[in-house]
């Protein structure tokens, strides 16, 4: 029995980390999107941000209904119906490459967000229940190597699919051609993405099914233990843990600037001088420095440091990394280009940001029993900073410049850091606490 439990556990973790990698492949293509759509739809940054708006903002409308439904019908068909919103988000790409209608792709994106939503909530509590909770980042960073070599990957096969060697003679011309050979040149770029989004669409339904009647436990969280209930006494809903509501906020924040490090570094390339086929892989960059930082993460917690004081070390370098974005004058050579040395502080960004999201969310859902979904639904909400921060990058980015722009992360990470040393403590708004890691 014992070992058919293993092997559960075993099969279990594959499923997630499968899960995660679908997560990333998804989610970080926004990278290229971006810059994809704002030629192709002709739009500035600020309009084409809300690529990233549009996803990430179902996460804030969604989460709390995600966890409705996965209260209703169980966290495996929960999971079921999650990848279906994604197919059908991804199906939706077709109309609207035919029309060249922004707004239907940012539906697409927002449903995608949508079935997101719902796996997110669903597959992090199962990461952080399915072990020792002591070694819940661990497991976190296994699952972010997963997300994030997909993220590496992803920008690179949508590149394959919708970019060519003769794009760079086509993106130079086009403020040149008149009107109507525009849009037919246009138009040719944007259904380019078709193929790629009605496989996706097809690969995420068999995959739905799949987990469905996979060996994947349903997990319990409505039943406690006589400790935590006894804790619990008095407590009507999830704002009463403050470490939690604080934990939503330090997401919101972590999540939001780790996305601006990621999918607005091929806009700062282009500031120097980098075209899109030039600066492609230049997410895959931040996205390799991350999976470095995970498998620190794996290889030294809670064996060398313990999760708390790994999250304090990664907050403090991510400040001190924005810092030096912002304020790093010099300038090194890049093929035929010369570039500021700061890009190479968003690439070093990625090496902090992968254990903070790791390290927020154990300390941020622990102990909440039955409020462990609700709590889930609450954090997964944080996950909308990706939708709200990259547009004030945006915003900013238009007014003030593309590299002042990211004086937005400054203000995130002093917060992280807050929450690292302190705010995770908090156990009562009455300002009573318990040390906790």
């Amino acid at each position: 029995m014992k070992d058919n439990n293993k092997h559960i556990y075993i099969v279990s973790i594959i499923i997630l980390a499968f899960m995660f990698f679908v997560f990333g492949f998804v989610s970080w293509v926004n990278a290229i999107l971006i810059p994809y759509f704002k030629i192709a739809c002709e739009l500035n940054n600020f309009q084409a941000y809300f690529v990233t708006f549009a996803f990430y903002i179902a996460y804030f409308v969604m989460s709390v209904p995600g966890g409705i439904l996965l209260k209703k019908v169980g966290f495996k068909s929960g999971i079921m119906y999650g990848f279906f919103a994604l197919a059908l988000g991804a199906l939706l790409f077709i109309p609207a490459a035919f029309t060249r209608t922004y707004g239907i792709f940012l539906i697409g994106l927002y449903i995608m967000g949508t079935g997101l939503a719902i796996l997110q909530t669903a597959a992090n509590p199962y990461v952080t229940i399915i072990g020792p909770i002591e070694k819940a980042v661990q497991r976190m960073s296994i699952m972010g190597v997963c997300n994030k070599f997909a993220g590496i990957i992803s920008p690179l096969i949508f590149a394959t699919f919708t970019l060519k060697a003769t794009d760079n003679e086509l993106f130079a011309a086009l403020p040149m051609m008149d009107e109507i050979s525009k849009n037919i040149a246009l138009d040719e770029l944007i259904r380019r993405v078709i193929l790629p989004y009605s496989i996706l669409s097809g690969i995420m339904v068999f995959v739905g099914l799949f987990i469905r009647f996979s060996v994947l436990p349903e997990i319990d969280t409505e039943n406690e233990t006589e400790g935590i209930a006894a804790s619990h006494a008095g407590k009507r809903n999830v704002f009463q843990f403050p470490y939690l509501v604080l934990g939503a906020i330090a997401l919101f924040l972590h999540v939001g600037s780790q996305v601006i490090a990621i999918d607005t570094i091929i806009g700062y390339a282009g500031s120097m001088g980098l075209d899109l086929i030039e600066a492609k892989a230049f997410p895959s960059y931040t996205l390799t420095a991350t999976i470095i930082g995970y498998i620190v993460g794996i290889l030294c917690i809670p064996h060398f440091i313990n999760q708390t004081n790994a999250l304090r070390i990664c907050t403090l370098t991510g400040l001190i990394l924005s810092l030096c974005v912002l304020f790093v004058p010099n300038e090194i050579g890049f093929g035929n280009h010369t570039i500021k040395i700061s890009i190479c502080f968003l690439f070093l960004l990625g090496l902090p940001n992968a254990l903070i999201y790791a390290g927020i969310w154990p300390l941020a859902i622990r102990n909440l029993g039955r409020f462990t979904k609700t709590g889930s639904s609450i954090l997964i909400m944080g996950l909308s900073g990706n939708a709200i921060l990259p547009l004030i990058y945006g915003k900013l980015a238009d007014t003030a410049g593309v590299k002042e722009a990211y004086w937005v992360l400054i203000p995130c990470f002093v917060y992280l850091v807050f929450y690292s040393f302190h705010g995770h403590k908090i156990t009562s708004w009455k300002n009573k606490k318990e040390i906790y890691g």
